[in-house]
């Protein structure tokens, strides 16, 4: 291949797409290669939370939160289908945290940064509250904030698919076997795991957003480091039926100085979570331990008046966050924010290394690294990602039922619960997937659970699915659904038009 890419970027994570998304829309050339499914680390086992860090106070990170809270603002404008404002009940502890400092630490909250969409917090009154009846009644005081919660892994694929659109090569299953540096030109030598072929790419900037693998590729790709950049903390989270009948969330404290959030999911799921665990184990298998099983449904116990056995853990998921290595004394104390280092320089070409961030802040990380990248191989056009919006998000949150309720007239032969799903996961390309569907027999296969042929066909075609968990584990959530034969009949027919 002789054509040499402006930039290539080691990792499909929410990073690594975000800053392949910014790159392109700059106008630089951009190819990015993933050695699994696109969002199949951590990027889709987070606490799927847009939030400015409530607890992040506590330590002083005024400005990290003041980022995020701006954040928070600019992804409900740009991806208003997957991003959401929800609401959520702070209970009063007498034995922890004294209710002055939670209503002062609220209003902090408020004040960093003023929201355009976002309610204000408030005290309430619990045992009067409309949540009433969910807490032991020794919780009868609490707040009541605002927040926002998004499809983690769906944020991450429509970066791609944004990217992709912009002029982007996107590449899944290409795993990097080595990079060098010769002649001020980067030769990255790759891998498609599906076909076995390899190749060399050329390229002027190499960016490693390779999350929790960052030290081990730089030690097993590019030979040239074995420093330890990054603290890996482990945080897991459990699934259950419905434990409440509303739609707030609860944030709570333990008196171990972790807080944990319970989140109505999926419409009838709930998951609880996060631990923070230092992790020092396989980086490629990670599961919730039973220890951190039994230390969330512990602590769930000790607020709500349902109590939760591990019987009732119906799923869970665990991620790694590369946390850039400060030297903190506790895992919860080590910050969220990222750093961005370059190395290698010689003359415009250099490697770019990404280390730590978080969900909400991904887009501005993307946005300073190619800042960066600018300075190494010279300027092109600004950024614009905090304007233009996500495929399927150029709507107003506040048209969403509007919206809903001119597709449902469109195709009123197909069922209304079906149409929000699709367009809670789409937005306005939900017509995309519907594009060829004039009767109901032309939805195709049904594959369980309303997934039908032609949304699997449009996942393909679209989002880079390859596989059925790419479709029901993280560019949907039906794998809370879906039983095993579904899930073969979807895998046989999915193998079949790959």
């Amino acid at each position: 291949m002789n054509k040499i890419y402006d930039i290539f970027i080691v990792g499909g994570g929410i990073n690594g797409c975000g800053i392949a998304r910014d790159a392109a829309s700059r106008g630089y050339s951009v190819t990015l290669a993933e050695k699994n499914d696109l969002s199949s680390g951590t990027s889709s086992a987070s606490s799927k939370l847009i939030h400015g860090g409530l607890r992040y106070l506590e330590n002083y990170e005024f400005l990290l939160v003041r980022k995020a809270l701006k954040e928070r603002d600019t992804l409900l404008s740009i991806a208003p289908h997957i991003v959401k404002e929800f609401r959520i009940i702070l209970p009063h502890h007498k034995g922890l945290r004294p209710a002055w400092m939670l209503k002062l630490g609220l209003m902090l909250y408020d004040s960093l940064y003023f929201s355009k969409f976002i309610k204000r917090s408030r005290s309430i009154d619990i045992s009067s509250h409309s949540s009433q009846g969910v807490l032991l009644d020794f919780y009868s005081q609490g707040f009541e904030y605002s927040d926002c919660t998004a499809d983690d892994s769906r944020l991450t694929i429509l970066n791609a698919v944004d990217a992709k659109k912009l002029g982007a090569d996107i590449h899944t299953r290409t795993f990097v076997n080595k990079i060098e540096q010769i002649d001020n030109i980067w030769e990255v030598q790759t891998t498609n795991s599906l076909s076995g072929e390899s190749q060399t790419v050329k390229a002027k900037v190499v960016i490693n957003a390779t999350g929790p693998w960052v030290d081990t590729f730089l030690k097993d790709s590019y030979e040239k480091s074995s420093d330890k950049n990054i603290r890996l903390v482990k945080g897991s989270h459990i699934v259950l039926k419905k434990i409440f009948n509303h739609d707030y969330s609860y944030i709570f404290q333990n008196a171990d100085g972790r807080i944990f959030f319970a989140i109505p999911w999926e419409g009838e799921f709930t998951f609880i979570g996060t631990t923070d665990v230092d992790f020092n184990e396989d980086i490629d298998d990670i599961s919730a331990s039973e220890a951190e099983i039994s230390y969330i449904i512990e602590s769930a116990n000790e607020y709500f008046n349902n109590k939760i056995s591990r019987g009732d853990v119906v799923s869970s998921w665990s991620g790694v966050r590369p946390l850039f290595e400060n030297g903190g004394q506790k895992a919860q104390k080590v910050s969220r924010d990222y750093v961005i280092r370059e190395d290698s320089r010689v003359d415009d070409s250099a490697l770019v290394n990404v280390f730590g961030g978080k969900l909400t802040t991904f887009r501005q990380l993307s946005e300073d690294v190619v800042d960066l990248i600018e300075s190494i191989i010279g300027h092109k056009k600004p950024s614009s990602t905090s304007k233009n919006h996500l495929p399927g998000g150029n709507f107003k949150a506040i048209d969403k039922e509007a919206l809903i309720h001119d597709l449902s007239k469109k195709y009123d032969y197909l069922d209304l619960d079906y149409l929000e799903r699709l367009y809670n996961l789409y937005g306005t390309r939900a017509e995309l997937v519907l594009s060829k569907v004039f009767t109901i027999g032309d939805l195709g296969l049904n594959f369980g659970k309303s997934l039908y042929q032609v949304e699997v066909d449009y996942l393909m075609k679209e989002e880079f699915a390859l596989f059925p968990e790419d479709i029901t584990e993280r560019r949907t959530k039906l794998y809370l659904f879906l039983n095993e034969n579904n899930l073969k009949e979807l895998g046989r027919y999915m193998e079949k038009n790959r």
